[in-house]
């Protein structure tokens, strides 16, 4: 062993014996060899010598490296010595006269022999056929000398396709020549003999050596996309690959690669009416009965593929073919396979390459024109929704983990949710083609499924309903009303049936979906109103033992509520006694509403029952006393053990709460304004005093966040519900809400007032006057005076709730002025905040990020000047407001924040802002007139370089009428002034 040969060894060391200094050498050493001018000598010396596999892979790897790198530099003496020797190698020919080696490599591990194919394929890339042109007219009189050859031609040739032909990876323009090159030269010289180099191999190995003939098979497979499809389809080669097939006691690889040769015949390119005549000569009806073995074997995946394959290639022929009798052989082959495929989606492992809901879509497509299916078709499209069913289902494995819904439940679920969309979309198109067999199916799935057995049934069910379901979104109103088809007869099966599998989550969830989808069936037949109630009402529903099932039971019944409402009228003693003793005992164990507000959905509906005018007036307030009663005692007593300062599990008194509100809440969106303050004034005076009650929520727990919120949105809900009669309550509501100066507390606050301010305008004006200041002090001291700054140190949460804040209270002063209340701010109680509102009021219109506050800010000065100001000759309401509109507002807003280039016309909203800019100059030149004019044109524009030209038409286009022609004059305007303010504008 010499020193390249050690080096080699040890740097291929992977045990850890080697000390890393040794190593490091070693590899240093190699290095320096393959930096030789003779390395390629040196290489093709150890292997012709060397029987270490290290040593044979790093000279390969040399080889290749050199060659790839090298080639154009090197001479052609020294190529010639490589080709030759490489050539000799893979052919086991000795390379000198006392080689002993060549043999060896052959022999060796795959991966030797791999890289020695990487050599042979990288001089092809080079050379063939210009140079060494018979470099596979020399490999084949070799093949004889048996499988060590063959095999060895078998790497080369699929080497070739990994590394130039293949279109499965990138290649750049160069490759993609070099890949035409290639076999434009292989076509015309030598692919004829490699095939009958290929077909004899086989026949000869078949039995002795059936690895071999599956390598030969797989580089056949490969080729066949680009070589001509004669000399494979022809009753010699054709009948070879079935044979190897269909004769049992083959090697399945065998026989799966002969199968895989055949699918890549299949899938070849070529015009339909030829590929059309080669599906109709391959039968292939001969291997449907493959199918049925083991779904695991490689044998059943590949001739699975392989029907598939075909059965997309007919189809995609009876679409291409024009003709009658072309598309009339298409049916028929169709007709024959469909069946065994249908087979395989179900029971096999379908290759990642084909689409079955693209495949059963198309050929569903195929159908949408015909005005009646053949017998045949309607078989097929009832095999179809089998494979739906089939492919729909949740596998058992995860039954436990979808019912407690842990996280692998919630992957499952999420994973099947978006693997069934397309599957749904099938079903809807299968209902619009045959609508009576798709619901007659269901009907049979449902049958089949409640009698199947428990080890399979809760899926089984699932899917069931499921695809009823989904058949819904393909059905107009009116066939859902009138129950067209089987539905009449689907819904009331569906509505009375009480599956074993009913405490399934997923079963129980989707079964009342369903139900909520086809309720238009039950507006129209009244008479299965009772049954399907008592399905909400009952263990399937808000009763069942899944938490989740009753919160979603809770909300759909109060979607089938709205939708039948008056209908159930004369349920509604039922519905109560069914719902309001649990729901009216609120506990922090009740598991219907705990941590979500979905369980006050089931308020809601009974609101909506019971707040209809068709309901007598003595039974409306008796049930609403027996809601309202119970629920204001428990808060009541609550209130009672805080104020003795002996609170009984205080944490759960304040979720318990809570819960209350929202109940009460929910349950008054049923009643309408009309009904309870005009019609029916006693049951405005029950909302009243459960208003009164839970005010008092504010005044035993002032900071608890979330029980005031609950109550603020309280609020908010009698403001529409009561109308002005929930006057009187506002002064105690809106004083204890005021207790509280956080922003998140002060924003909720000013979102009441915007409602109240929107509902009563005026009428709120006592009441403004009292509470302005108080948010005037909190807001001014909470709000800085310019921007609010982020970066690094700031709370990311107080700078959003700060923002939030801000942008509440423009919108608070803004309502405020356009409801005819600017008087608020001139009350002797607030005449001290207006100086500060003024002034944060310009800087906001000036500046502000946000240009939605810049514009409202613009509208709020418009808005003020319209009613402070009286006209050019009236006396000032407000002293020295107008001095300030003309020199602050008007330089900063109106010429000197346009003339910034931040100020971007191309974006909409700063176009909007533009506008109302324009607009308070036209409204300031009404209320000032000369005294607006004088200053804007001879102070702010002398000041930003106007010519007096410019000028002159500004006041010309703003004294006349036409209010587009001054804003599009004042906005080229402003584009000619700023080239000339180089950054001389100081904002004041």
């Amino acid at each position: 062993m010499d020193d390249l040969e050690k080096a080699i060894l040890i740097s291929f060391d992977e045990s850890g014996a080697v000390n890393s200094g040794l190593k490091e050498q070693a590899v240093a050493f190699i290095q320096q060899i393959k930096e030789n001018p003779s390395v390629c000598s040196i290489c093709i010396e150890k292997l012709c010598f060397s029987k270490l596999v290290q040593v044979q892979f790093w000279c390969l790897q040399c080889l290749h490296e050199v060659l790839r790198v090298k080639y154009s530099s090197m001479a052609p003496e020294e190529k010639s010595f490589i080709r030759k020797s490489v050539s000799s190698i893979a052919c086991c020919e000795p390379v000198h006269a006392n080689d002993s080696s060549s043999a060896s490599i052959l022999e060796g591990p795959s991966f030797i022999k791999n890289k020695l194919a990487q050599v042979v394929v990288t001089l092809i890339y080079f050379e063939y056929p210009s140079i060494w042109p018979s470099v596979f007219v020399d490999f084949l009189p070799n093949l004889s000398k048996g499988a060590m050859v063959i095999e060895m031609f078998s790497r080369v040739l699929n080497a070739l396709d990994d590394e130039i032909i293949s279109l499965d990876y990138p290649r750049s323009q160069d490759d993609v020549a070099v890949s035409g090159r290639i076999k434009d030269a292989m076509r015309a010289q030598c692919v004829p003999q490699i095939v009958g180099a290929w077909y004899d191999i086989i026949s000869m190995y078949r039995n002795s050596n059936p690895e071999l003939c599956s390598s030969v098979l797989d580089s056949l497979r490969r080729y066949i996309s680009w070589i001509d499809i004669g000399l494979i389809a022809n009753d010699a080669f054709t009948g070879l690959l079935f044979d190897l097939m269909l004769v049992d006691g083959l090697l399945d690889q065998l026989r799966a690669a002969a199968a895989g040769a055949v699918l890549a015949m299949v899938s070849k390119r070529m015009d339909s009416k030829s590929k059309l005549s080669l599906l109709q000569n391959l039968q292939i009806r001969r291997v449907f009965r493959l199918v049925a073995g083991d779904s695991d074997s490689e044998l059943v995946s590949s001739v699975a593929a392989l029907l598939t394959g075909y059965a997309t290639e007919v189809l995609e022929c009876s679409k291409r073919l024009s003709s009658e009798e072309g598309k009339g052989v298409s049916l028929e082959l169709l007709n024959e396979v469909l069946p065994s495929v249908f087979y395989v989606m179900q029971n096999c492992e379908v290759d990642s390459a084909f689409s079955i809901v693209q495949f059963l879509s198309v050929y569903v497509g195929t159908m949408k024109s015909l005005s009646a299916l053949t017998e045949t078709q309607l078989l097929h499209v009832g095999q179809i929704l089998e494979v739906i069913r089939s492919q729909i289902q949740f596998d058992p494995m995860y039954r436990n983990n979808l019912d407690v819904l842990d996280k692998i439940g919630r992957e499952e679920e999420d994973r099947m949710v978006e693997f069934r969309k397309d599957l749904f979309v099938l079903l809807r198109n299968i209902g619009r083609v045959a609508p009576d067999l798709t619901q007659a199916f269901i009907r049979s799935s449902l049958d089949n499924a409640v009698s199947s057995s428990e080890d399979r049934n809760a899926e089984e069910v699932e899917a069931s309903l499921s695809l009823f379901y989904a058949l819904g979104e393909s059905l107009s109103d009116d066939a859902m009303r009138t129950g067209t088809g089987l539905l009449k007869e689907l819904v009331p099966m569906l509505l009375s049936t009480r599956f074993p599998c009913h405490s399934n989550r997923l079963v129980a969830l989707v079964y009342l979906e369903t139900i909520t989808r086809y309720v238009k069936f039950v507006t129209e037949n009244t008479q299965y109103i009772p049954i399907a109630l008592q399905a909400f009402l009952d263990e399937r529903g808000i009763h069942h033992p899944n938490v989740n099932v009753c919160r979603r039971a809770s909300y759909l019944f109060m979607r089938v509520v709205k939708l039948l409402k008056s209908k159930l009228v004369p349920y509604i003693e039922t519905i109560l006694q069914d719902t309001v003793a649990q729901f009216t005992r609120m506990s922090t164990s009740s598991k219907e509403l705990s941590g979500s507000e979905d369980g006050s959905h089931i308020f809601e509906a009974i609101g909506l029952l019971i707040g209809m005018e068709d309901v007598p007036v003595e039974k409306q307030s008796d049930y609403l006393s027996a809601l309202l009663t119970p629920l204001c005692h428990q808060v009541e007593v609550a209130l009672l053990n805080a104020k003795s300062h002996n609170p009984k599990e205080p944490l759960a008194q304040i979720e318990n709460l809570q819960q209350i509100v929202m109940a009460i809440n929910a349950l008054s969106k049923g009643f309408s304004e009309r009904l309870v303050t005009a019609t029916r004034p006693g049951i405005g005076l029950m909302f009243k005093k459960t208003l009164d009650i839970l005010l008092q929520i504010l005044v035993v727990f002032p900071k608890i966040e979330p029980l005031r919120s609950k109550v603020t949105s309280f609020i908010h809900r009698m403001v529409d519900t009561l109308g002005s009669s929930v006057f009187p309550y506002l002064p105690k509501a809106l004083g204890q809400l005021l207790t509280e100066s956080e922003p998140k507390e002060l924003v909720g606050f000013l979102v009441l007032l915007n409602q109240l301010i929107c509902k009563f305008g005026t009428e709120l004006r006592d009441i403004l006057e009292e509470v302005y200041p108080v948010i005037a002090h909190r807001t001014f001291n909470i709000l800085p005076r310019n921007d609010i700054q982020s970066g690094p140190g700031s709370c990311a949460e107080e700078i959003r709730e700060l923002q939030d804040l801000q942008r509440t209270f423009f919108t608070f002063l803004n309502v405020i002025a356009t409801h005819e209340l600017s008087s608020v701010f001139l009350n002797p109680k607030s005449s001290g905040y207006l100086d500060m509102m003024m002034q944060l009021l310009l800087y906001a219109c000036c500046n502000h990020k946000d240009i939605l506050i810049r514009k409202g800010s613009v509208q709020i000065f418009i808005r003020l000047i319209k009613e402070w100001c009286a006209g050019p000759y009236g006396e000032e309401k407000v002293p020295g407001f107008k001095s300030f509109v003309i020199e602050a507002f008007a330089m900063n807003c109106c010429l000197y924040s346009v003339l910034d280039k931040s100020f971007e016309f191309r974006d909409a909203n700063t176009v909007v802002l533009f506008g109302e800019i324009v607009l308070a100059q036209k409204v300031m030149y009404e209320k000032f007139g000369n005294d607006f004019l004088l200053n804007f044109v001879s102070k702010g524009f002398q000041n930003v370089h106007c010519p007096q030209d410019l000028a002159e038409q500004y006041c010309q286009k703003l004294q006349a009428n036409d209010f587009k022609a001054l804003k599009s004059f004042y906005q080229s305007l402003i584009e000619k002034l700023r080239p000339q303010q180089n950054g001389s504008l100081v904002f004041r």
